[in-house]
């Protein structure tokens, strides 16, 4: 199978995540997910719980990366590791990381860009589409949405397909 770069974006509880999980196990395994969730609560952890043995019953090996994602799809995503596909999830909970470190969230896009490009491994990332609310009223807020927009039309213009979540359907916008 040829390599791909898949963005998937929408709103929340689209299905953006079941559609790249769909889409991946197309691809013999091993497979691989980047989780970039922090368990901050017991409410988040009990669910990264459930979704670590969901993906393990699908045939994906599981790593937490919060912020150097990057550095796990340069490192895993090569012929050598025997992952084939990887599923980051998601993108704009790992720009919150990244923020939240104080990290510069443009040179981070750029490494990660850099990264999709090079790695052997084809690539699926989930995203949220943040930008088609008001603008919000809040200097943190407001950096945080013009971040992932720029972060998401980095990744998309790399990315091979591009794919927008509405309401459970997939509609194919590159």
């Amino acid at each position: 199978m040829m390599k791909k770069i898949v963005l998937i974006t929408g709103g929340a509880r689209s299905g953006k995540t079941s559609y790249a999980l769909e889409l991946a196990k197309e691809h013999p395994g091993p497979r691989l997910y980047i989780a970039t969730a922090e368990p901050l609560d017991d409410e988040m952890k009990a669910r990264i719980e459930a979704h670590k043995k969901e993906r393990r019953s699908m045939g994906f090996d599981t790593v937490e990366e919060t912020v150097d994602v990057a550095g796990v799809i340069n490192s895993l995503g090569r012929k050598s590791s025997g992952y084939g596909v990887v599923l980051l999830d998601c993108l704009t909970l790992w720009l919150s990381n990244i923020m939240g470190k104080a990290l510069d969230a443009d040179s981070e896009a750029s490494r990660l860009r850099r990264s999709l490009e090079e790695t052997e491994a084809s690539v699926y990332l989930v995203t949220n589409e943040v930008g088609l609310g008001i603008v919000p009223d809040n200097e943190l807020a407001r950096a945080f949405r013009d971040n992932a927009g720029r972060l998401n039309a980095e990744i998309a213009k790399t990315a091979s397909e591009a794919w927008l979540m509405v309401s459970g359907l997939p509609v194919k916008i590159k």
